[in-house]
């Protein structure tokens, strides 16, 4: 037997940010939220998404990601804002970078229900969001007034 252990395998870096959407959906005043299973953030609250597939427009992928998250049937109205996902270790050393490009959907059917990617699925009143406990992502409070602003 040899005393020496095999190396360990480190992946680069990704050379570039991997683009994603999040799909902000709204319902009689009260807004979708998922507790995201997986880092980034995972344990917090933020919107259903993920990745964009190859070949897969943005519109196409956030009907898709609410549905596989949330199980939520939406129509894509239109992209409104975008913000940064760093994905950290305890020392902030960056191992990946997200852009995540907001996209307005418009609820057509379906409850909430946890799937894909996520813990938790829930409606939250959009007057108490803010006031409350949660443990939300970065910009979701943000991205969440932007959303309302343009619905209203």
């Amino acid at each position: 037997m040899s005393d020496m252990m095999p190396k360990e395998v480190m992946s680069p870096l990704p050379a570039r940010p991997t683009v994603a959407i999040i799909a902000t959906v709204f319902k009689d005043s009260h807004v979708l939220l998922v507790r995201r299973a997986n880092p980034p953030d995972a344990g917090r609250w933020g919107f259903p998404g993920g990745k964009i597939d190859f070949g897969e427009s943005i519109e196409t992928a956030a009907v898709r990601e609410l549905l596989e998250e949330a199980g939520i049937h939406a129509t894509a109205q239109q992209v409104f804002t975008a913000v940064d996902a760093f994905d950290c270790d305890e020392y902030r050393v960056l191992h990946h970078h997200y852009v995540l490009v907001a996209v307005l959907c418009s609820w057509k059917s379906g409850e909430p229900v946890a799937g894909d990617d996520a813990l938790e699925a829930r409606w939250f009143d959009l007057n108490t969001l803010e006031d409350s406990d949660l443990a939300l992502s970065l910009d979701v409070a943000k991205v969440v007034h932007q959303g309302a602003t343009i619905v209203a």
